[in-house]
């Protein structure tokens, strides 16, 4: 018997996906917000499309706060800007190793 794939909604476009082809960002036991390379630590997550626009719109309507139930100032915005486009560096540079 197969597992299924979690499904999990992107908080911007809403889009239902497989967990695992969305980047996920936690509110950590301490109450700070970060990018969750390895989709398994601990606290709250909300789940954004691996897609610059969807992040753009997440930071733009403000939908972290909400999601992940706590304030999310500016400076948390510009640090998770600087982990998800390192992120997408890294894993667009994983994915073109695998062709």
């Amino acid at each position: 018997m197969t597992k299924k794939a979690p499904i999990r909604t992107c908080i911007a476009c809403r889009a239902s996906s497989d967990k695992r082809t969305l980047v996920r960002f936690v509110r950590g036991v301490d109450g700070a917000v970060a990018l969750d390379e390895s989709g398994k630590m601990a606290g709250r997550g909300a789940y954004v499309c691996a897609d610059e626009a969807c992040f753009a719109k997440a930071c733009e309507k403000r939908l972290f706060g909400g999601r992940l139930r706590t304030k999310v100032g500016n400076d948390d915005y510009e640090r998770l800007r600087a982990d998800f486009d390192a992120y997408m560096r890294t894993s667009s540079a994983a994915s073109a190793g695998d062709r």
